[in-house]
């Protein structure tokens, strides 16, 4: 493994040196950084030449600038980095700047990605099973629908949808009877073509969603939640227990009961630290706390599946974990709630949910608040990139894993008597899972790269709006900056991805 590693992270900084090259010498051939100073009108237009002629060492040919470059880019192994000037941004060092544009591309593609993946492998898994299916069908016609749409297009029925009309309802919200009605029915109709069945199956299915659709609507807008929303305490509790039942059937099956207990045990243990918590998110409102406490809740959950899992502590300790860190993220977006009422009262006028920007400018407050605006910003953006993804890894993931199924392994499984869930998540899940973890890893690495249109539509200041400015006014420095960032990434997720093969089949060893 060891020797894999070291042998591809030769080949990678092989790669990247060549790439660099090309790069920096395309991009000084192709573009002219003294383009807006010779079209000025400045009496000093000629010492202003000069200035960056001399800064930019454009008296030197653009191969001899690059391993100037490359000098300063170098020292980043020993921790002082120096990939230039960039005169774009004010003579602002590029390093600064890329560090400014990479934190808000990662905000929008660490959100974006884990959306896409959830609910783009949840959907694609449901049609395989269904396959042939109402249901199939239908998914399969939105997915290519939407893979299909303009990304600008969506975006603009996000702001108009998303935004406008939701602001305009927040501002009053008032849930009527025809929209508890669609909603009911749309959840019906939805859960009705997920189980299938029998057509008594079909109905008792529907009539169940309807109603709890329906009944959850109407009594949100009975109790004016919209106006002041919050979890508490109870909602945690329901939350943890669905987390367990939900991930515990996925996991191992419930007829596994130490398993189940374990998640009972651990949602147990956040309902009674729940009040206590509440004075710390009060008195120490800091991200490393919040940080630290992620990690002590896979901690919690790993000590109880050790001590209650019996003979499969394994999964117990996993599938404890996952619903630990589940039921405390429950209780942490509970605490943002809390503030919701004073934030609205902050901002400006235009409404809760953003159209444009990364944040609030001159927002006053704590964590709590920074939190909320930052979501607020995310929510659209965030969206509208993981719409394209979801439709993309639904498809995907439905043909790689209709594609394993047929495999002989997978009905010699089956022969054995083993169930379905165990069947299709630990035997044909894991192999289907391989051309996927391909593909996200290369979809995070163009993620990164930055999302143009996205960034130019919500003037979201990430990656992508770096690399345009820089080669639009031709500064070399910014675009190496970028190269640099998005390079690195690429080729490392695509290295984890290279190692995600041995863990999901045993079949494939990295030597």
């Amino acid at each position: 493994m060891l020797t894999f590693i070291l042998r591809r992270l030769g080949a990678i900084a092989l790669v990247l040196l060549v790439a660099s090259f090309i790069v920096y010498n395309l991009t000084a051939i192709g573009t002219d950084p003294l383009q807006d100073l010779k079209g000025s009108n400045a009496p000093n237009r000629q010492e202003m030449i000069d200035n960056r002629t001399e800064l930019l060492r454009l008296d030197l040919p653009a191969p001899v600038r690059y391993f100037t470059w490359l000098g300063g880019a170098a020292k980043c192994f020993i921790g002082q980095c120096d990939l230039g000037i960039a005169f774009t941004r004010s003579n602002q060092p590029v390093t600064e700047a890329v560090a400014s544009a990479a934190s808000s591309t990662i905000q929008l593609v660490t959100a974006a990605t884990i959306v896409a993946i959830i609910f783009g492998l949840t959907i694609g898994i449901l049609t395989a099973l269904r396959q042939y299916s109402g249901f199939d069908y239908s998914v399969t016609f939105l997915t290519f629908i939407v893979y299909s749409l303009p990304i600008f297009w969506i975006a603009v029925l996000l702001k108009e949808f998303g935004a406008i009309r939701f602001n305009e309802f927040l501002s009053n919200p008032v849930i009527t009877i025809q929209a508890i009605l669609l909603t009911g029915l749309i959840a019906g109709l939805i859960f009705m073509a997920i189980i299938g069945g029998s057509w008594k199956r079909r109905l008792i299915t529907f009539a169940s969603a309807f109603v709890a659709a329906g009944g959850m609507l109407a009594l949100l807008g009975f109790t004016n939640w919209f106006a002041a929303p919050s979890i508490g305490i109870v909602g945690v509790i329901i939350t943890g227990i669905g987390a367990a039942v939900g991930v515990t059937a996925l996991s191992t099956g419930l007829a596994n009961r130490r398993t189940l207990y374990s998640t009972l045990i651990v949602v147990g243990i956040w309902a009674a630290l729940y009040f206590p918590l509440q004075y710390l998110f009060f008195y120490v409102p800091t991200g490393w706390m919040l940080f630290l406490m992620g990690l002590v809740s896979i901690g919690i959950g790993i000590g109880v599946g050790l001590l209650v899992g019996g003979d499969g502590k394994k999964e117990a300790a996993r599938t404890a974990a996952i619903v630990s860190f589940i039921t405390f993220f429950v209780i942490v977006v509970d605490r943002v709630m809390l503030v919701y009422t004073d934030y609205v009262d902050r901002i400006p006028q235009s409404g809760v949910i953003a159209t444009i920007g990364a944040k609030t400018p001159g927002l006053q407050g704590d964590m709590w608040f920074q939190i909320l605006d930052g979501f607020a910003h995310l929510v659209l953006p965030t969206i509208a990139l993981a719409l394209v993804s979801i439709a993309a890894y639904t498809r995907y993931s439905r043909s790689s894993l209709l594609e394993v199924m047929n495999q002989d392994y997978v009905r010699t499984a089956r022969a054995k008597g083993l169930t379905e869930r165990t069947v299709v998540m630990r035997h044909a899940m894991r192999n289907a899972l391989i051309p996927i973890a391909t593909i996200i890893a290369f979809d995070i690495g163009a993620l990164i790269g930055g999302a143009v249109i996205t960034e130019t539509i919500f003037a979201w200041k990430g990656m992508g709006a770096l690399f345009v400015d820089g080669l639009n006014a031709g500064d070399v420095n910014l675009v190496m900056g970028f190269f640099v960032v998005t390079g690195i990434l690429a080729v490392i997720f695509n290295l984890i991805a290279d190692l995600l093969y041995s863990a999901l089949d045993p079949r494939i060893r990295v030597s």
